[in-house]
């Protein structure tokens, strides 16, 4: 009995003991977490600490994916505009009040009843917002009403695109950006010339002729008598350079083509926006039923408005489910998408397929996730507008709280993917952080503006934790600040590898002029796709030299010629001269 009496009181002696050591361990547990945090906490700011910022507005945050705590920030509450990081929200947002399964339609109606081989009413073109629809969808309509027996309509053929409203451009977009397919008007029927699917829009090719003189080729894709094409170009002897512009006029579809073409010249290709879009679709749809041999009678005319309610179904189309249409919304960066599917959050939950509805319904959704909507200003859901404001700390908050939702393994599929070189999975990181540890482990949103740049998203550490970060830098005036981003989500890729001895400084590569040219590309510095190829190709044979040094010096002056050539003829921004001259003019510093 005595013994058992004792019990408790050994026990409170043994734990005497050992407290005091097992607060040592924790002490030094947490010695050891801060230590970790403090060394990456001096990482991120030893980088920010560059000239190119100097004047500019700064907002990072990093977050544990897995518990939401903070463990870096630098001014993380302050309000910045994110430019497409503002896709992060309409993407989330949409996945989850419409959901990844869910379609887009775009219907045919008539108000009349077939005789014979006539249709007599009219015929109803309803779009519902599809920005996928093309060509060949309207070519199966026509070959499907056909098919119905139709070989006449007597009637009007009446583009429907009530579901959403009228208004076509968001509240703060440029009218300077309007000409170009990244402003494109919203219209809930449209139509897209690629699979690209940047609808409202249409390809315009410029191809030499055969002989000086004359006038180079035109060609628009889709054929479409809705745009009037001014060709002032000119036709020039194979030795003069080419020098070729592409746009729209604002206010109408009049696309004036100038400048000179020699007979060897390689094409110049351009996506233009066109103005009212619904008569572009209507004009296309008219063109695929003459195609198969239907014909408008009488005094038929293509008009718009409201398809009656007592009208009969033809025919109908169904796009892909939205989550596939995320890889080219986010990792091609479509405005034109993030603008869709807020209208069309607006129609499904509200009954108004505007912005304004949509952007209420947007903004409730996020709240859900986590953010904070009083510390944040939403315009639109692309992020070209200036007006939005958003800060860094609320993006992080909002990735690390929809990472339980059903469809977040879709969500995170859709973001470009850092360094992996096929376009429908690297998308616009493909040119960037190539290497290890980032290359196929940053998940993230870019972001690009005049004075703003954006990368949000996801990486793992060498020790396998999961982190959100958001890095916004606003207000700056050098000519890239995308190398101090994928320099902070490198860092936070090494963390936690065994690093006592100090990393010396990275030697410039090949690989670092291919990463510049990317980024220069993304951010519209390239005239056309054509001038960037030509970059890409001389880099991509370089690659085969820089371990043979008489060869790599040779083969980089020569994409320095080029660079040079595409300068003097207005192909490739001042900007872009001086980037990808210095990072040149390092390289060889190395080599020499």
């Amino acid at each position: 009995m005595r013994a058992k009496r004792l019990i408790p009181f050994l026990l409170i002696a043994v734990m005497l003991l050992i407290l005091p050591l097992m607060q040592q361990g924790n002490n030094v547990l947490v010695k050891a977490s801060q230590e970790e945090t403090g060394n990456l906490e001096e990482k991120i700011d030893e980088v920010l600490d560059d000239a190119r910022l100097d004047g500019a507005v700064t907002g990072v945050s990093v977050r544990s994916a897995e518990t939401g705590e903070v463990i870096y920030e630098e001014n993380g509450d302050i309000r910045l505009h994110p430019a497409s990081n503002m896709k992060l929200l309409s993407g989330a947002a949409a996945m989850e009040t419409l959901g990844p399964d869910y379609r887009f339609s775009t219907e045919v109606w008539t108000d009349g009843n077939v005789q014979g081989s006539a249709l007599h009413g009219d015929l109803y073109l309803k779009g519902k917002g599809d920005p996928t629809l093309m060509k060949e969808d309207l070519d199966q309509f026509a070959q499907d009403l056909k098919e119905q027996g139709i070989d006449q309509i007597r009637g009007d053929l009446v583009g429907d695109d009530t579901w959403y409203d009228d208004v076509r451009l968001s509240q703060d977009l440029n009218w300077s950006d309007e000409p170009f397919y990244t402003g494109a008007q919203i219209s809930a029927l449209t139509l897209a010339p690629d699979t690209d699917y940047d609808a409202g829009t249409v390809v315009v090719e410029v191809m030499a002729s055969e002989e000086a003189g004359g006038q180079a080729e035109v060609k628009v894709t889709p054929e479409t008598d809705y745009v009037n094409i001014i060709n002032n170009t000119e036709m020039v002897v194979s030795s003069e350079d080419k020098d070729i512009s592409i746009q729209r006029q604002h206010g109408n579809n009049e696309i004036v083509i100038e400048g000179e073409m020699p007979v060897d010249g390689s094409n110049s290709k351009s996506w233009v926006s066109i103005w009212e879009p619904t008569g572009y679709a209507m004009d296309v749809f008219k063109k695929s039923l003459e195609e198969q041999g239907i014909q408008m009678i009488g005094d038929s005319s293509v008009t718009f408005g409201p398809t009656p309610e007592d009208a009969d179904l033809l025919v109908e189309k169904q796009s892909q489910p939205i989550e596939d249409i995320y890889t080219r919304f986010m990792k091609l960066s479509n405005n034109g998408h993030g603008e869709v599917l807020v209208k069309e959050m607006g129609k499904v939950l509200e009954g108004e397929g505007s912005w304004d509805a949509g952007l209420d319904v947007l903004e409730e959704t996020v709240a859900d996730f986590g953010m904070n909507t009083d510390t944040m200003l939403l315009r639109d859901g692309s992020g070209m507008s200036h007006k939005n404001m958003i800060p860094a700390n609320e993006f992080t908050e909002m990735l690390y709280g929809i990472q339980d939702e059903s469809w977040y393994p879709a969500f995170e599929e859709s973001l470009p993917v850092a360094g992996h070189p096929e376009r429908f999975v690297g998308g616009t990181l493909r040119y960037r952080m190539t290497e290890a540890p980032a290359k196929d482990n940053v998940l993230a949103k870019t972001g690009s503006l005049t004075g703003v740049s954006a990368l949000s998203g996801y990486v793992t550490t060498a020790d396998e934790e999961k982190l959100t970060f958001s890095i916004m830098f606003n207000n700056y005036l050098a000519s890239s600040v995308k190398g101090i981003e994928d320099e902070i989500a490198t860092v936070l890729a090494k963390h936690g590898e065994e690093d006592s001895q100090p990393e010396e400084p990275e030697e410039p590569t090949v690989a670092d002029l291919q990463n510049l040219v990317g980024e220069l590309a993304e951010g519209e510095e390239f005239v056309d796709e054509r001038a960037v190829r030509q970059a890409e190709m001389h880099l991509n044979a370089l690659v085969q030299y820089e371990n043979t040094m008489d060869k790599a010096i040779k083969h980089l002056n020569g994409f320095r010629t080029l660079i040079e050539h595409q300068k003097d003829n207005d192909m490739i921004s001042e900007m872009a001269h001086e980037a990808l001259m210095a990072a040149s003019d390092n390289l060889l510093e190395q080599w020499q």
